[in-house]
């Protein structure tokens, strides 16, 4: 391979790509054109290689292929291997729309505008992995980025006055919560994950790691430049900001920045509450003509709960996440492999504990669930009486604030194994997540896909042979 080639200015290569489709479209077919490039939002270079993007190494193509079908929504995609992820340049946006014969809640607005937001730190991916491989934290991260830009190259959003816009909100970073707000507007949720939502309006909104936030902005203020802000939740304050120019006006922002909420204790009782204001428009269509409330999981029965209480550790005088109980820990708790086996179609209920100071998110792949509770203290059986039973957001990722506890439910109806995973960088690296495997007993192409032709295989199963497929269904009478 010949040389690198380092762009000479800063370049987010595969963030560029947005992908737009539409819910029920066939297969849809992207090219990742990868180059080197000098990332450097803060001033410090960092120069990005071929390792640090979704798709395999040069030498072999792989394509991806998959049916927008049933799951409207904001998404994005990122690296999952190592530390990558903190490579930078390499995550994008994905938005499903609904199909043009199913109504959505709201008048469509003038235009989209993707915002990933994160935190950032200035040091690269092998740095930051041979930190954690040392048995040291990450640290406090640099700083806050809004689509991999801060300070006088942060972006700016042209708005007619009059007009509606939405912004599709992500934070991508690997550490913190942020909390964005728009100077002198207000921003009325109508998304969550794929979730249309009661259009509650907000002057702010706390978004944590993994997740993803769809609200109308009406440029209905002044004409001149509106600061939006991000920053939350950490003892030294990050923040960055983004501009919003209302088209034909030359006046400045306000250097006046909109306040945040409050920090812990008070901040964390107020982001409590606002998690408890999210509620699913039950009369909005889904990606199907039925509505989103045509599913009545309150009314199921509860087949097995599972409680997981994450916790720091040292071994060897490293730094490690979940790999047994604290010494303080009940008696009653012990070790478990880390793959949990489901019951295909059980109704099952998954408790959360942060017993720690600082706010975790969890993500279940392959799976939507139900987000019914949030609380402080500990989760016993009685607590399911505080359960959100009506109208709890579909989502697939939650956050679980200091010393207090989430409930999430979900019907394991989608076979194959799937990965429940702290969405922190540190913690999934250092061992914060486990495998939920769900089998069917019928083993029949109607309930799991087989192996895609050409699937890259790596670690110990490289080498073994591919599962043989099912045999076919026997032929009618």
């Amino acid at each position: 391979m010949g040389k690198p080639f380092l762009l000479p200015f800063i370049a987010l290569i595969i963030s560029a790509l947005c992908a737009f489709v539409q819910s029920g479209d066939p297969y849809l077919f992207f090219t990742w054109n990868v180059n080197y490039a000098t990332l450097s939002p803060f001033g410090v270079p960092q120069t990005g290689h071929h390792h640090q993007r979704p798709v395999p190494r040069l030498a072999p193509n792989y394509t991806y292929q998959f049916q927008v079908k049933d799951q409207i929504g904001s998404y994005y995609y990122y690296p999952h291997t190592a530390l990558h992820r903190a490579a930078g340049g390499y995550y994008g946006p994905i938005n499903v729309h609904s199909r043009n014969l199913i109504p959505i809640p709201f008048d469509k607005p003038e235009a989209e505008f993707n915002v990933l937001v994160g935190d950032w730190y200035t040091k690269g991916h092998v740095t930051l992995k041979k930190f954690l491989d040392s048995g040291r934290s990450l640290g406090r991260p640099d700083g806050v980025i809004i689509n991999g830009k801060s300070g006088n190259e942060a972006p700016t959003w042209n708005l007619i006055p009059g007009k509606v816009y939405r912004y599709r909100i992500c934070n991508v970073g690997m550490k913190n919560s942020v909390n964005v707000r728009i100077q002198g507007h207000t921003m009325k949720l109508v998304e969550i994950e794929g979730s249309h939502t009661v259009q509650n309006v907000y002057d702010s909104l706390d978004i944590h790691l993994g997740q993803c936030y769809s609200v109308l902005v009406t440029a209905d203020q002044t004409p001149k430049d509106y600061v939006c802000r991000l920053d939350r939740f950490t003892k030294t304050v990050l923040t960055t900001t983004g501009t919003i120019h209302y088209e034909g006006s030359n006046i400045p922002a306000s250097t006046e920045l909109p306040a945040a909420p409050g920090n812990a204790p008070e901040g964390i009782a107020w982001s409590i509450n606002q998690f408890r204001s999210l509620r699913w428009n039950l009369t909005a269509s889904a990606a199907r003509p039925n509505p989103q409330g045509s599913y009545h999981y309150g009314k199921i029965n509860i087949t097995r709960t599972i409680k997981i209480v994450n916790s720091a550790s040292r071994g060897e005088d490293k730094l490690r996440f979940a790999d047994e109980p604290p010494a303080d820990a009940e008696d009653h708790i012990t070790t478990a492999p880390n793959v949990v086996n489901g019951t295909f179609r059980n109704f099952i209920e998954i408790i959360f504990e942060n017993h720690e100071k600082s706010i975790q998110a969890w993500h279940l792949t392959g799976y939507s669930f139900f987000a019914v509770a949030i609380e402080p203290g500990r989760w016993t059986p009685a607590k399911r009486a505080n359960y959100n039973l009506i109208d709890a957001i579909s989502r697939h990722t939650i956050q679980v604030y200091p010393n207090s506890w989430a409930a999430i439910m979900t019907t394991l109806d989608n076979c194959g194994m799937w990965n429940l995973r702290s969405v922190s960088l540190e913690r999934n690296y250092l061992g914060q997540q486990l495998y939920i495997s769900v089998l069917s007993p019928e083993r029949s192409l109607r309930d799991e896909y087989l192996l895609p032709v050409g699937q890259l295989l790596c670690g110990i199963v490289k080498d073994l042979p591919v599962p043989a497929p099912p045999p076919p269904p026997p032929a009618d009478a």
